[in-house]
């Protein structure tokens, strides 16, 4: 584990380093970012750094500090993970004791607090009281993907470091070189994802996924060729998936989003599910209205979704607008 490694973010990994060679650390750090963007991973990349006994901008990878650092049996690093989706308070208060203790190999103690926004109200505040005095010895990371769920004072006395998307490029790059993907399937992985490079890796290496993804296809191409009643089978289909909806419902975004651009422009660059066009062009009779009439119809039932409407009856509108849309033109948006 060492920065070369790391896909993107080369900018912030650049001023980190810069700060180890400065020897100008800061007490707390806040990595803010999408989920499995890369900010664990340069957190703990950081720390090992920190820790390691040749004092560079880099971990050589072979001092004992690195090594305990991999086995994560280092006696001065504490990481803190999220049990059942909660830091409590106790592990919070078990942690602010430890730190009163000195670093036993190192000139530095290296807090890890992955997920904080998981931490309780409770345990925020008793967290609050170290960071504004904390020992000089102890250095805290705090890693985020939603800092609305922490105090405002804890983000005030923390350096935050942003973490942007990675470039699509990159993310193709590494699918298409290490993982052995198709260019096409790397780039629809790449967009599908946002710019997550954990995410693109782990449905890079999933069958599951893309077997979800032909059969949420296979549905809405029964769908909008008009057969009413397999509306009903798409309709347990979702139910039965209800754990992925989110990626189901942006497979259905992605899809109409290309046949847009299909129908518009015919630039098969622009297009993300390039490996489907076979099965895109089939689609083309539906006109640019009634496409973004689908579209809208889809981003309205995500809305209705995430409210924890009726889930059943939201997919069922949803589904026979679609239909609607394709038999009478009816762009109106689903209503529940």
């Amino acid at each position: 584990m060492d920065f070369s490694n790391i896909y993107g973010h080369e900018k912030t990994i650049k001023a980190l380093k810069r700060i180890i060679e400065k020897d100008n650390v800061f007490h707390t750090y806040l990595f803010v970012g999408e989920e499995a963007i890369g900010k664990r991973l340069v957190a703990l990349t950081f720390a090992k750094t920190l820790l390691c006994k040749q004092s560079s901008t880099e971990p050589c990878n072979s001092c004992i500090s690195c090594l305990k650092f991999d086995s994560f049996n280092h006696p001065d690093l504490e990481l803190i993970e999220p049990e059942k989706g909660l830091i409590k308070k106790e592990v919070i208060d078990k942690l602010i004791k430890s730190m009163s203790i000195s670093p036993l190999e190192s000139r530095r103690k290296i807090i890890i607090i992955d997920d904080c926004h998981l931490m309780g109200m409770e345990a925020q505040n008793a967290l609050l009281k170290t960071l504004e005095e904390p020992p000089s010895y102890v250095n805290i990371l705090l890693i985020t993907s939603n800092t609305k769920n922490l105090i405002p004072t804890i983000i005030s006395r923390a350096q935050v470091i942003k973490f942007n998307p990675v470039e699509n490029e990159k993310i193709v790059d590494l699918l298409v070189s290490k993982y052995g993907k198709d260019k096409g399937e790397a780039s629809f992985i790449a967009h599908f994802t946002k710019g997550s490079i954990g995410k693109s890796i782990d449905l890079c290496k999933s069958q599951d996924f893309f077997d979800l993804r032909q059969s949420t296809l296979d549905h809405v191409h029964s769908i909008i060729k008009g057969d009413r009643l397999n509306i009903f089978n798409s309709i347990d289909f979702f139910i039965e998936n209800k754990d992925q909806i989110n990626e189901i419902m942006d497979i259905i975004l992605f899809w109409f989003r290309d046949l847009l651009i299909f129908k518009e422009t015919g630039n098969l660059d622009l297009i993300l599910n390039r490996d489907k066009i076979q099965l895109l062009s089939s689609e083309t009779f539906l006109d640019i209205e009634k496409i973004n009439g689908i579209i809208d119809n889809i981003m309205d039932t995500k809305r209705i979704i995430e409210h924890n409407v009726n889930f059943q009856l939201a997919i069922e509108t949803m589904l026979l607008n679609m239909q609607e849309v394709n038999s009478d033109g009816d762009s109106s948006r689903c209503k529940i």
